[in-house]
């Protein structure tokens, strides 16, 4: 049993199909873009992977009392070892170690991802990723007549753009759903999701955009 609970442990996820790939990949090395207080990293840790965790986020990397955060949640289940944690933007990382597999839930859709163009989030991720790794991918589809406006909100088929020369194994898609408040919304609210895990085909990693 978990020593502690994320403060996201409500919310719907695709992530035991992820999990599921990189068993059958025989992956040892994760990277999650998008960590917060550990929702999928610890699990990972739990089960042997050697993890990445990646958030801008320090209170949630830290904790914010009375709310554990990663840190915490690591050190209480002496899982600290087997977790580098990295404090930063995945858009300013260059050059950074390649990993077997990435995941990211719902990141790129907030809003302060929006100042820079997708592509520049998905090439950052892919960079992440080594050849023949692999890459699981869920993210917010529009529900709102807004969204239509934002393309970080991705409508069906429409992530295959972004990850040229990959293998598609699962893509799929929620119907709109209500989900239960959670960080970041006081109330009952309406998603839709979709998600994209593939493999990596080509060799060579793109590198970030810089500006």
């Amino acid at each position: 049993m978990p020593l502690t609970e994320s403060l996201w442990r409500s919310t719907r996820s695709f992530f035991p199909l992820f999990q599921r790939q990189l068993e059958l990949a025989n992956a040892r090395t994760v990277c999650v873009v998008g960590a917060s207080d550990g929702k999928f990293v610890l699990p990972l840790a739990r089960s042997g992977y050697r993890v990445t965790a990646i958030d801008r986020d320090q209170p949630a990397l830290e904790g914010d009392l009375p709310n554990p955060g990663l840190r915490q949640r690591l050190a209480a289940e002496e899982l600290t070892d087997r977790v580098d944690i990295i404090t930063g933007d995945v858009l300013d990382l260059v050059d950074s170690q390649a990993h077997d597999g990435i995941w990211t839930s719902c990141s790129w859709h907030y809003s302060i991802n929006h100042r820079r163009p997708l592509k520049d989030f998905t090439n950052a991720l892919q960079s992440l990723c080594s050849a023949g790794g692999l890459l699981g991918a869920e993210y917010m589809m529009p529900v709102e007549p807004r969204h239509e406006q934002i393309e970080h909100y991705l409508d069906e088929e429409e992530i295959r753009a972004y990850f040229p020369g990959w293998e598609a194994i699962w893509e799929t898609y929620t119907p709109a759903f209500d989900e239960a408040p959670h960080p970041g919304q006081p109330s009952w609210h309406r998603h839709r999701m979709g998600l994209f895990i593939g493999r990596r085909q080509n060799e060579s990693r793109p590198r970030p955009t810089a500006y």
